[in-house]
């Protein structure tokens, strides 16, 4: 047998190896829709862990509507209950009326009750803006969030104070198509 014959042989041999490998490698057009039905089955998995499942009623990341409205409602709430003057703590006292239930009016009214006999005559007020407030549960009529707060103490006759953070976990309940805080938590 000859040098040459012997290679003829080998590359003979080999040759049905090689249609036999190339005979399971998917095509490319079969390769790009494997590609995508991975890419869509992650995506309904990551769709599936955000939304919280078909069972989850947290509506927070998808209803920008009710998550509006529930922000404005606690932020302003929040503002106008931790507001007053030396001379007038009447107001923050309606709005908490107005816009407190629950463990959050009897804990409000124990606190504010000091408040309303100690402001006078220290002659202290505290104004409250919220800085950001955060939607992080919104289901059914209840919603959880996370505010944070710049406060000042001012002192009659005096300038007010560098303002000092607070933030608060508030839950709220959906009441007559207002937002009423129940629960107040310092963080």
């Amino acid at each position: 047998m000859s040098i040459l014959s012997r290679d003829r042989t080998a590359s003979a041999a080999k040759a049905p190896a090689r249609r036999k490998a190339r005979r399971f490698r998917p095509s490319w057009p079969v390769s790009i829709a494997l590609l995508l039905a991975v890419a869509g089955l992650a995506m309904a998995v990551a769709g599936h862990q955000i939304g919280g499942g078909a069972g989850s009623s947290d509506r927070a990341l998808v209803d920008t509507a009710a998550t509006t409205k529930v922000q404005g409602d606690v932020g302003d709430t929040l503002a106008r209950i931790f507001t007053y003057t030396p001379d007038d703590t009447a107001d923050a006292s309606k709005a908490a009326a107005d816009s407190l239930d629950g463990k959050a009016a009897a804990d409000y009214r124990k606190l504010f009750g000091q408040v309303q006999q100690q402001a006078p005559t220290l002659q202290v007020g505290l104004s409250t803006r919220v800085v950001r407030l955060g939607v992080t549960s919104l289901a059914g009529n209840t919603a959880t969030l996370l505010a944070f707060l710049d406060q000042t103490t001012t002192r009659k006759g005096k300038a007010g104070s560098v303002p000092a953070a607070a933030q608060l976990v508030v839950t709220a309940r959906l009441t007559g198509g207002h937002w009423r805080i129940t629960d107040l938590k310092a963080v």
